[in-house]
């Protein structure tokens, strides 16, 4: 079968097309056909070395698909063959035509949602719902948004009011996202390309305060904007580092302004994503949620995708296909 294989860590160049044996499901494992396999931005920073990969190399890379339950291993529902799922490996495989992976890792797509809309969602809607349930909004909050024009901060910018967001306040990388983040429901769109942004985004509230920060880009920026939260309610919700670094925040930052940084990271976080998955696509099929597909590639431009991602000119998520 076609497959992608990651030869060594480094650039995209590294991730290699192949031909590799169509394996076999295990016990508790589904074989999947492939339709539709995400590209995702944790995916790139595996490839890139950012994080250690205890798997000797080359292997098939890759962390989630959508597409059709061809086999099942033993112990696996029989109900689940010839479904449409969406499944996550945690010992990667899925840039391939076949994927192998867990049974209980697969979530059935509803019947109206194409299996590009599904692979393009799952990952960024299902991180949205979590985030905005930890945010506990109330419908007098004021709320800022970071990267709002894709991902799950175009997510988020859809859903914010719809679950008591008061004002949405957005940053996005431009004109183009800006205006983007705009049609998702941002109330006003700050350009973070600004090295001066959190100064714009200071004279924006005119002595108002945040009360929500929902935080991609940690950094430097992050402890900048504790200045401009409400002092003893406000909290920000860290999930990303598009900067390259978490947020640079201390304990004392924190103490000293009466302010909460939630963590959303690890096993039990991780978990609640994992649960999430076939609500954000029960949302995508009732109009509440958008899908973001920025394009659709054949498998084989699987390092074409990533060279995307690393240049941040993706508007969504971008899915490979099987030839």
């Amino acid at each position: 079968m076609q497959a992608i294989l990651l030869t060594t860590t480094g650039g995209p160049e590294v991730l290699v097309p192949g031909e590799v044996p169509t394996p076999r499901p295990q016990a508790g494992q589904v074989l999947v056909r492939s339709e539709a396999i995400p590209v995702l931005y944790p995916e790139t920073m595996l490839r890139s070395g950012a994080f250690p990969l205890p798997i000797e190399k080359p292997f098939v890379f890759g962390t989630q698909a959508a597409g059709v339950v061809v086999e099942i291993g033993a112990g696996v529902d029989p109900g689940l063959l010839g479904q449409r799922v969406i499944v996550a490996s945690d010992s990667f495989g899925t840039y391939a035509e076949f994927v192998c992976a867990p049974a209980e890792s697969a979530v059935r797509i509803p019947d109206a949602l194409p299996s590009v809309e599904a692979a393009a969602l799952t990952m960024s809607g299902s991180v949205t719902l979590p985030l905005l349930e930890a945010a506990k909004l109330t419908g007098t909050e004021t709320v800022l948004i970071e990267a709002a024009a894709t991902g799950i901060g175009g997510y988020l910018t859809q859903l914010a009011k719809q679950t008591g967001a008061a004002r949405v306040i957005a940053t996005a990388g431009g004109p183009e996202k800006a205006g983007r983040a705009r049609e998702f429901g941002a109330d006003v769109v700050i350009d973070h390309l600004d090295p001066h942004w959190v100064d714009r985004l200071r004279e924006t509230l005119g002595g108002a305060t945040i009360d929500v920060v929902f935080d991609s880009i940690g950094g430097e920026s992050a402890p900048a904007l504790l200045d401009l939260m409400t002092p003893l309610t406000g909290r920000m919700l860290s999930y990303g580092f598009l900067s390259g670094a978490p947020a640079q925040i201390t304990a004392m930052d924190l103490i000293v302004r009466g302010l909460t940084l939630i963590g959303c990271s690890g096993p039990a976080w991780l978990a609640g994503v994992s649960d999430a998955r076939g609500a954000a696509m029960e949302r995508a099929v009732s109009g509440a949620l958008t899908p973001l597909v920025d394009r659709v590639l054949p498998l084989d431009q699987a390092a074409q995708a990533h060279r995307i991602l690393d240049d941040r000119a993706a508007k969504g998520t971008i899915v490979l296909q099987p030839r």
